[in-house]
């Protein structure tokens, strides 16, 4: 076959990949596309924030030492006080505490091991390891914590990657950074999702009980990006948080809020946590259409 021949059969081939791929993305933008990639990505995203919302969680409450103690999985709630009254008296974790340095407590490294399968008072259940840095306590500004994951589980959910927790706070305001590296959540059916996130965490209640988290709650604002690969499908979004999102201590679910979900440089959907109850829903407008999601 002659050099012309070739050229002419190759730009025939690309053209028809090419044409064949604008279809394909003609087709997502769609009414019905735009709203299968907004469920997808919606419930994806939201999974996401709420299995490193509980890292956050976990590592603050290990001891008033390292964080401000009794939050996570290492607090009950007293509701006649509202107090929190140390750890649950049956707890199916370990916790094994070493010194890196032999001149200085910090860097101090905690590890939690939940074991084959721990299932704490919130009634999730928790498998594996869970590996922190502290630099030094994180209610000192400047300090940070890195956690890292070794076989671990919440509920079905393997979790892999980075989370690192900083205080960026002030002597008037407390606030976090919290950054999620290259995240990876899979399931056993084969669907997964990869999550990096960049987020401000603030204080916008409890401040006057300093020692105590039951009463906290903050505002989150920030950027994320991910993917998910879902029953066969992929589908690539980003988010912006733009109306910030409402988290409580004393409930396991982001309460209020609203996403702006991308795919690309196009806005596709809103993700709205709702209006401040504390529980498992969400929804999703797309194309004026309002669509119920359940946070997993």
């Amino acid at each position: 076959m002659g050099y012309r021949m070739k050229t002419i059969l190759t730009t025939v081939l690309v053209t028809g990949l090419f044409l064949s791929a604008c279809k394909k993305q003609d087709d997502e933008s769609g009414t019905t596309g735009k709203e299968e990639f907004a469920m997808a990505a919606s419930e994806s995203d939201a999974t996401a924030e709420e299995v490193f919302d509980d890292v956050f969680n976990n590592v603050m409450g290990v001891s008033p030492e390292v964080g401000i103690g009794g939050t996570g999985v290492f607090g009950r709630m007293d509701v006649s006080s509202g107090r929190l009254e140390g750890v649950d008296s049956t707890p199916c974790y370990t916790v094994a505490v070493k010194q890196l340095s032999s001149a200085t407590r910090f860097p101090l490294q905690i590890t939690v091991d939940f074991g084959s399968g721990c299932t704490a008072k919130d009634g999730r259940t928790r498998a594996g390891k869970i590996t922190v840095v502290y630099t030094g306590s994180l209610v000192i500004s400047g300090n940070s914590a890195t956690t890292v994951f070794d076989n671990y589980y919440l509920d079905n959910i393997k979790v892999e990657g980075t989370h690192k927790l900083s205080n960026t706070g002030t002597l008037t305001q407390k606030s976090y950074t919290t950054q999620v590296i290259n995240a990876k959540l899979s399931q056993s059916n084969g669907n997964y999702i990869q999550w990096s996130s960049e987020k401000t965490v603030t204080q916008v209640e409890g401040g006057s009980t300093p020692l105590i988290g039951a009463d906290d709650a903050y505002n989150i604002t920030g950027n994320a990006g991910g993917s998910v690969q879902l029953n066969g499908k992929y589908f690539q979004w980003s988010t912006a948080i733009t109306a910030p999102l409402t988290k409580r201590f004393s409930c396991p679910w982001i309460a209020k809020g609203i996403i702006s979900l991308s795919k690309g440089n196009d806005a596709v959907a809103e993700l709205d946590y709702g209006s401040g109850i504390c529980d498992n829903k969400g929804s999703f407008t797309v194309n004026g259409s309002i669509h119920e999601i359940t946070l997993h």
